[in-house]
């Protein structure tokens, strides 16, 4: 590399040591002196023969050096184009900070030192980081607990939101792996915190009341970040009474104060009910058994429906105690959001549990849901009854009775018959002489022969 070390060296030798110059190579550092500076643009005499420029995006590296460039100040550069239109030696300023900060690179990943980083970019597997042109990965695996994307049945779209949030923001890492001659680099969020998190683990015990954010709320619990750690309070411990849904007790980002309830290697368990009174400590005496309570149904199960009493206190009315009638599933009684009066029929303090009766009280709104749904019933079965017997009704004639009623007048008639045979005898009797007794005889005959068929008829109709 030519370089001028004396100013008042004479034309003729400047021109005689001209004979040995090379022009610069692409590719090499070359060192010269500022000729002149601009926002974009670095002019550089490079050793007295040969102009250099540097313009646009070449001119800035990652410490922005041209920032605190003057004119007279030596440079390094990088020769990018032998000569331009202009005759000039085209450079590049940041690719000569790439150099120097391989270099960096390389001493922080042999000593394992912390760096900071910005974030450039994020895709779906983690982050990347883009420093003088060198390109650097951190995996989502080897993110810090605050910045890890927890979200609910690990949601590719839902992560690759989350990570998009840190473009921009500067974070401390360690090189856990790099090839310069490949230009691959694999940062740590997790590893430059392990030291920190690892001294502040042992000083916590269980019992300690810390404050943090939640860094993460899935449909089984709360995660909370602190110091460089992260626990999980698991849906239980979130409240006293039932919860369905950690999303409205928390969101990301949220600060939070927490209880230390277990430890297990870097393992923590949480709580954030156990900050407020237990209410269980006096549910014997707020709802002895016996007593009658109010509440509203919340929810059902395959065994009861559950009556909500106050804000964490739940009770169970069994099916065995919602009706005397057999009931197979709660909702053919009951209502979610009905409210109902139960009796306290047993209390377990350590299981948080309240049993409580329906069919034990006064109320009647489970038997007048029954009564209700039975007259529907019964209302839609009998209307098109009733409606096709009336058209029976009236577009049939009447039916003749039965046998039963019909023997009365039968008889009736059968001896008005017997009568009107006699009193014809007895006119023929009177007509005829005496001389034909004989045939006298004979309609007696035939009057017994009727009597006797007339008898035996009237039996038969009985």
């Amino acid at each position: 590399m030519f370089k001028i070390t004396d100013d008042n060296i004479s034309m003729d030798d400047l021109l005689e040591s001209s004979v040995d110059f090379e022009k610069p190579k692409l590719g090499t550092v070359i060192t010269g002196k500022v000729v002149s500076v601009a926002k974009n643009r670095l002019v550089v005499d490079l050793n007295g023969v040969a102009v250099g420029i540097s313009s646009g995006r070449e001119t800035h590296d990652s410490g922005d050096t041209i920032k605190d460039l003057k004119e007279g100040d030596e440079v390094k550069t990088v020769v990018i184009e032998e000569e331009n239109e202009d005759g000039m030696v085209v450079l590049s300023l940041k690719r000569a900070s790439q150099a120097t900060t391989w270099d960096k690179f390389d001493k922080a990943y042999k000593d394992g030192d912390i760096i900071e980083v910005s974030i450039s970019e994020a895709n779906k597997g983690g982050l990347l980081i883009d420093v003088d042109g060198i390109k650097g990965f951190i995996p989502v695996s080897q993110l810090a607990p605050a910045h890890y994307p927890r979200v609910e049945d690990a949601n590719s779209t839902q992560i690759l939101s989350r990570l998009q949030k840190l473009v921009g923001v500067k974070l401390s890492v360690k090189i856990i792996n790099l090839d310069r001659s490949t230009g691959k680099m694999i940062l740590s969020e997790r590893a430059a915190q392990h030291g920190a998190a690892k001294a502040s683990l042992g000083e916590l015990k269980v019992g300690d009341r810390v404050k943090g954010k939640v860094s993460g709320v899935v449909k089984f619990g709360i995660f909370v970040t602190f110091d460089g750690l992260e626990g999980l309070v698991h849906i239980s411990e979130i409240a006293w009474g039932h919860v369905s849904n950690p999303h409205q007790y928390a969101r990301v980002g949220d600060e939070v104060e927490v209880e230390i309830i277990g430890i297990e290697g870097e393992k923590l368990s949480l709580s954030m009910k156990r900050l407020i009174p237990d209410p269980w400590t006096v549910i014997e005496e707020k709802y002895p058994i016996g007593s009658k309570v109010k509440g509203v149904i919340n929810r059902f199960s395959p065994f009861g429906a559950f009556v909500q009493l106050e804000d964490d206190i739940n009770g169970l009315i069994h099916l065995s105690e919602i009706s005397d009638s057999k009931v197979e599933a709660p909702a053919d009684f009951l209502d979610v959001g009905q409210e109902v009066e139960a009796e306290v029929i047993n209390i377990d303090r350590d299981e948080h549990r309240i049993g409580l009766s329906l069919k034990k009280t006064s109320s009647k709104a489970a038997k007048k849901k029954v009564e209700k749904d039975e007259e529907e019933v019964e209302e839609k079965e009998e209307a098109p009854v009733e409606e096709e017997v009336k058209e029976e009704v009236e577009e049939k004639p009447k039916k003749p009775a039965t046998a039963g009623k019909k023997a009365p007048a039968k008889k009736k008639k059968e001896e008005k018959v017997e009568e009107e045979a006699e009193e014809k005898e007895e006119e023929e009797k009177e007509e005829k002489p005496k001389k034909k007794a004989p045939a006298k005889k004979k309609t007696t005959a035939k009057k017994t022969t009727t009597k006797k068929k007339a008898t035996t008829k009237k039996k038969e109709d009985k």
